[in-house]
């Protein structure tokens, strides 16, 4: 907060994406839109919302270069967003595969991890299947001794949560090391994971059944079995090694569909085995899934609904379906349509993280976490990701600038992205569309004549538009801030386009992470510790703490009433919203409601009452009036709360810094100096340092309150205004001094090594008077006399050099220390307490002398008669008048 520092807020917008897209259909009324009107009606209501978003923006007091805002479909934005898919395709970072992805039904697209949120209450219907091995086995060596004591089948046995995907199934994976044993099952023999055959003897019920023989895994591995579901002519599928197979759990034999799972496809890549998925985009089941009689499964409305039904139901007459039960268990849900996804090979664009990951990672060394436990988490994203799927099915974003032949292969290189980009360039990205399927107009002149090229229909991913924000700006940013989610998405994948664009060698890009601090903030609860849905209709709309109508309604005299057709709510304004934010510890989730606002209001209101207060208090004179000792205290105090506050805000802990300023502002402002002054004030010099304390106080405020700091200023008395040195408080900086050094004459360093004695006295002296007016013995603190007892030479020796203040700070009308008490009393109260660990007493008694009836403190000789302060003050306005 010591310097200055220029801050160029630019608003963006990320406008892109499948929730846009699918509001956009909706609002079409079940009309069949081609991609062409679906990107304008996507483009008009994206259009709107940054709209609305903005004026929403602009009433919370954020400030920013409103007219400059810049969105992701703007034109410009997508030439820059191409332009760093182009110097991935350079590098060789973007390529094109078959294989399984997590792809959505309910949305028809492929989606990324970011993308998916896990329920742990789905429900699957697990299954125990039995695969038959073929008759081979008999004549390996290994098996030689089991043959008369198997005179029927011998199975395979696996267990899985997705029954739908047994079409796919391709191989069965055992594990080299493991130990596996054949049991003999009625006639036929089973297969098993040793360790496995009690779990799967309680599941099927197969008491009293006898181990034939035990091997190793890798005696296993020349084993062939058949899969029923691909037809009458089934070729043979072979059983292999894979290390991810466990002795805990299922049957120790794990089926391997590699078109639907992630290791799958990897396990039999290796080998070879091809990969098939035989499921639509809308998860149903195509005729390959059961080549035979295709109709048997296509009768499903989708794999996730009665398709695993179907499947068991072709196998339950061959008596493959060992046991099916209910299993509860975590699984991922399009997080936009809230619905189950599935595992599903299709051919989709991938950008190549392995080769620039551990780059990744190290660019994030020099990057501040808040909070750091931030670090793990995104370190651990990029440390388990070797692949980035970037294609989208859908029409609302900025085209995969790649052609494709006639026999569907694709063609992308610099030369054809070069190419593309400068047609957009020319007609924008509407035209990718919009333009006739035969314009040659999008082919490099390489190509034509070479046969004929299409156009593809694929979208990037939306987490790529978001990651190519950072281009929008000439270095690297101070701070990117978003919730716990993005470290999957939008932190993950600006590091990864900043890499990889940065592998280039260009001297005028500053490598690294491109942002310096990374700032992850939970998310809002209800009152209740919920988290916020529209299905709960729990969510607060920041408009509804603003204009008040969370809170209660105010307490209204008789005939006060609100007027007609205005709710009778107390409104908060845009500073109540701030103020929530910055009490809030936002490293976890956040609660609103209406307890939590009533106390923000009830803060706001004490702000706003200070402020007045001292607005009200205020004089010229006091700029030239001599420092007191309890002056000199109240400055040093504010200078410890600024810096305090100051640091909580440069650390972002801005619920730290409201925290100091609250105790600020009822321990030291309130409760002690306002309290000293108000008899100067009234009936004194009206002196003290009420300025330098607003001049602070605003300082404070200023990026939490602004409108109340704003119209604190609008309303200071014109001797300030006619001030052409006092800058608004939106201009100062922060640590300047908010009083001139030249006016603290005191020893600061002595002073602030005696301000813990004072303040300890300060307490003993108010709760012994607390004493005191518990009883209605007195009602003002002035209507007493303390007497200080103190065995410390010290201490008494502190005391006795502010012997002339002590009076108006503990705001009593005489103070003694260690002398004479009287011997009858009219009252005393004594209350003990501590100074620096050394015990001391204070003892309340009656006043000495009568009241003054101009400043009500008893030091006047006689009663009605003025004091001699109040006496000179009355007589020197006489002789001005």
């Amino acid at each position: 907060m010591a310097h200055r520092r220029r801050v160029e807020y630019t608003p963006g917008w990320d406008c892109h994406g499948l929730p846009i897209e699918l509001k956009a259909l909706e609002k079409s009324q079940g009309s069949d839109l081609g991609p062409v009107e679906i990107r304008k009606s996507a483009r008009n209501l994206a259009s709107n919302t940054v709209l609305k978003q903005m004026e929403s923006f602009r009433s919370y007091g954020v400030m920013g270069d409103w007219d400059r805002r810049w969105t992701t479909m703007d034109a410009a934005f997508e030439i820059r967003q191409l332009r760093l898919f182009q110097q991935m395709v350079k590098k060789g970072l973007i390529y094109r595969k078959f294989k399984p992805v997590y792809w959505s039904p309910s949305s028809g697209t492929a989606l990324a991890e970011a993308e998916l949120e896990y329920r742990d209450d789905h429900i699957s219907h697990a299954a125990w299947i039995r695969f038959p091995i073929t008759e081979e086995w008999r004549k390996l060596p290994q098996f030689e001794s089991l043959q008369k004591d198997v005179p029927g089948q011998l199975y395979a046995i696996i267990w899985t949560t997705t029954p739908w995907t047994l079409p796919a199934n391709r191989a069965i994976a055992i594990e080299d090391n493991l130990e596996y044993c054949i049991v003999r099952y009625g006639d036929d023999a089973l297969l098993v994971a040793k360790s496995r055959l009690d779990t799967l003897v309680s599941k099927i019920d197969a008491e009293g059944v006898q181990i034939l023989g035990t091997f190793e895994g890798s005696q296993l591995t020349s084993l062939k079995y058949i899969n029923r579901l691909r037809g009458k002519d089934a070729p043979l599928q072979p059983i292999i090694h894979a290390d991810f197979v466990s002795a805990d759990s299922g049957s120790g034999l794990v089926h391997l569909a590699p078109g639907h799972g992630f290791d799958d496809y990897e396990a039999c890549r290796k080998l070879g085995i091809p990969v098939a998925a035989p499921i639509d985009d809308q998860g149903k089941f195509t005729s390959d899934a059961f080549p035979d009689s295709p109709e048997l499964l296509q009768s499903a409305p989708s794999v996730n609904e009665g398709g695993g039904r179907n499947v068991l139901d072709l196998l339950k007459p061959h008596g493959d379906v060992l046991r099916v039960e209910r299993y509860q268990h975590k699984y991922p849900y399009d997080w936009r349509t809230k619905k189950p996804v599935v595992i599903r090979a299709t051919e989709q664009w991938f950008a190549d993280v392995g080769s620039i990951k551990q780059e990744a990672l190290a660019a994030l060394n020099d990057v501040r976490f808040i909070p750091e436990s931030g670090r793990k988490r995104l370190e651990s994203f990029v440390q388990g990701r070797s692949e980035w799927c970037i294609s989208r099915q859908r029409a609302w974003g900025v085209p995969i600038p790649s052609l494709y032949d006639e026999k569907g292969s694709a063609v992308m290189n610099d030369e054809v992205v070069e190419h593309i980009i400068s047609v957009i360039q020319e007609r924008g990205t509407q035209a990718w569309w919009s333009d006739a399927p035969d314009d040659e107009a999008w082919i490099p002149s390489s190509l034509r004549g070479n046969g004929k090229y299409r156009r593809g229909t694929d979208t990037m991913d939306v987490w790529f538009d978001s990651g190519s924000s950072w281009t929008m700006m000439p270095g690297r940013a101070d701070i990117y801030l978003e919730g716990s989610d993005q470290h999957r998405g939008w932190f993950q994948s600006s590091l990864l386009t900043r890499i990889a664009a940065g592998t280039q060698a260009d001297n005028n890009f500053e490598k690294g992470a491109p942002f310096k601090q990374l700032i992850t903030h939970g998310f809002t609860l209800d009152q209740a510790g919920k988290k916020m849905s529209k299905s709960l209709g729990n969510i607060i709309e920041p408009q509804q703490v603003m204009d008040g109508t969370l809170l209660p309604p105010i307490k209204r005299k008789k005939g006060n009433a609100a007027p007609q057709g205005q709710p009778a709510y107390d409104a908060m304004g845009p500073d109540a919203l701030r103020l929530w934010a910055a009490s809030s510890d936002y490293t976890h989730d956040v609660a609103i409601g209406v307890p939590v606002l009533s106390a923000i209001h009830t803060a706001l209101i004490k702000y706003r009452t200070m402020v007045k207060m001292l607005l009200g208090s205020v004089h010229e004179s006091a700029r030239t009036t001599p420092l007191t000792a309890t002056d000199h205290i109240a400055i040093l105090q504010l200078q410890d709360t600024m810096q305090e506050v100051g640091k909580a805000f440069d650390n972002y802990e801005f619920y730290k810094g409201f925290a100091a300023l609250n105790k600020w502002v009822t321990n030291d402002l309130s409760a002690f100096y306002l309290e000293a002054l108000k008899d100067r004030l009234y009936c004194g010099d009206g002196g003290g340092v009420i300025e330098p304390l607003l001049t602070g106080l605003l300082r404070m405020l200023t990026p939490v309150t602004p409108l109340l700091v704003e119209e604190a200023w609008d309303h200071r008395p014109e001797w300030m205004k006619a001030d052409s040195s006092s800058s608004h408080p939106f201009h100062q900086l922060y640590n300047d001094p908010v009083i001139e050094p030249g006016r603290l004459t005191r020893d600061l360093t002595a002073l602030r090594r005696d301000i813990p004695v004072l303040m300890s006295v300060h307490g003993g002296v108010k709760s012994c008077l607390e004493l005191a007016r518990g009883d209605k013995v007195v009602g003002s603190s002035l209507q007493s006399s303390v007497s200080i007892r103190v065995s410390d030479a010290r201490i008494q020796k502190v005391l006795e050099s502010y012997a002339d203040e002590l009076e108006s700070m503990f705001v009593v009308s005489s103070v003694d220390i260690n002398t004479d008490l009287p011997s009858e009393p009219a009252w005393s109260y004594t209350r003990e307490f501590e100074v620096s660990g050394i015990k001391a007493a204070v003892v309340a008694l009656p006043p000495k002398h009568d009241k003054c009836p101009r400043c009500w403190r008893y030091v006047a000789p006689k009663e009605d008669t003025l004091c001699g302060r109040c006496e000179d003050v009355v007589a020197n306005q006489h002789v001005v008048n």
